[in-house]
């Protein structure tokens, strides 16, 4: 019996570990789950998956939730240091870090440093801090598997789940596949009047609204493309974006014999989860076969980065190292937020954090003390920025 920790119990990754644990209650126990400040949502998932511990990040939150169940056999508590300490708990065996953005950094690192198995949906962890991370999951002896679904994929296209020396075992180039968002052939002329609703609005997944516009200007891409160099120890000239709109195939590698091995599915995040939950097992996920002969065409392209600059960014970002990832991480951040609130127009995301780029000096990133300083400061110079736009 895995006891689990489950960070960001309502988001869409929340959602769906919470159906794979329910089909299998013989194996899988859930110890804690976190959520910021949905208390509807987080008193249903207490009442049906009785957890022991539930961390708001929100104070206020967290007091009507234990309102709420006062009287039930749940702790309730609040804060970033509670989000720590249930992730680090000696009674969980397993984290699911699904909390999106910076946020999630501290808890997901707790749960290295305590040596846990960690199912890691946070990218945001490794593109603010991958060599402070990966030295902490070297040093821990935690297990580190990937949920994202394209680095669950490349995971599943290694020989035996190795991640380390790929080179030495004939790896050659991965592709990231990515369907290009709902924008792949919008003209670009009508680009600077995208609602957020038409970029929320994702033609082949469920998300939230954050990954969705990232999804949208291909700054996911870009993101995941530096996780993937930290996760696997490629450079960044050895792993290339491809689009493919059907979100069939989730990820490829090629080989130096000419092989290529590609992980195909439908497109429901349940496939990771449970891969990732149940390895070296395969458990049941929910998720419908895919049935190749309804798949009438797979269709590739190089990914643009003229129309999707977020790629360039994001690539300069990880060649030059240290903390330029975070800067540009940062960046994105609030440029989405404030995008999704209307104060300014989807082609402004990019410039923003181009600007940031190339205003915020970049450190060494083997300082979690600096990687925030840096990161606190590309915040600071965008919400400025934004200030000065709608002056």
């Amino acid at each position: 019996m895995q006891k689990i920790c489950l960070l960001g119990a309502t988001g869409s990754i929340g959602q769906s570990t919470l159906d794979v644990l329910a089909r299998h209650p013989e194996r899988f126990l859930l110890q804690a789950v976190s959520a910021n400040h949905s208390v509807d949502r987080m008193l249903e998932i207490c009442r049906k998956h009785r957890p022991r511990i539930a961390v708001m990040a929100d104070s206020e939150a967290a007091a009507r939730l234990a309102d709420a169940l006062a009287g039930e056999d749940i702790e309730i508590r609040s804060g970033e240091q509670a989000l720590v300490d249930i992730a680090a708990d000696p009674e969980v065996d397993t984290v699911m870090a699904a909390i999106v953005g910076a946020v999630g950094l501290m808890p997901t690192l707790a749960a290295v440093r305590a040596g846990k198995r960690v199912l890691l949906a946070n990218k945001e962890a490794l593109v603010m801090a991958g060599q402070l991370f990966m030295n902490a999951v070297r040093d821990s002896g935690a297990e580190l598997l990937p949920i994202d679904s394209e680095h669950n994929a490349i995971f599943q296209c290694l020989p035996n789940g190795q991640t380390r020396g790929l080179k030495q075992r004939g790896v050659s180039r991965i592709w990231l596949t990515g369907s290009g968002g709902p924008f792949r052939e919008w003209p670009l002329n009508r680009f600077d009047a995208i609602t957020p609703e038409q970029a929320i609005a994702h033609p082949n997944w469920s998300m939230g609204p954050k990954i969705s516009v990232d999804s949208a200007t291909m700054m996911n891409k870009g993101l995941e493309l530096i996780e993937a160099c930290w996760l696997f120890g490629l450079p960044e000239s050895e792993i290339e974006i491809l689009l493919h709109p059907q979100s069939i195939i989730h990820s490829m590698v090629a080989y130096n014999d000419g092989s290529v091995l590609a992980q195909l599915g439908n497109p429901d995040m349940r496939t990771p989860i449970a891969h990732a939950l149940g390895y070296p097992d395969r458990i049941e996920s929910g998720v419908e076969p895919l049935d190749p002969v309804t798949v009438s065409q797979l269709n590739f392209e190089a990914a643009d980065e003229n129309r999707f600059p977020c790629l360039r960014l994001a690539r300069a970002a990880i060649a030059e190292g240290g903390t330029r990832p975070a800067i540009l991480n940062a960046a994105n951040e609030i440029a989405v937020d404030a995008f999704l609130n209307g104060r300014i127009a989807f082609t402004r995301i990019p410039q923003l954090i181009e600007d940031c780029m190339q205003h915020i000096e970049s450190h060494p990133g083997d300082s979690l003390e600096q990687i925030l300083a840096d990161d606190r400061a590309a915040r600071e110079r965008v919400r400025r920025r934004i200030a000065e736009d709608l002056a």
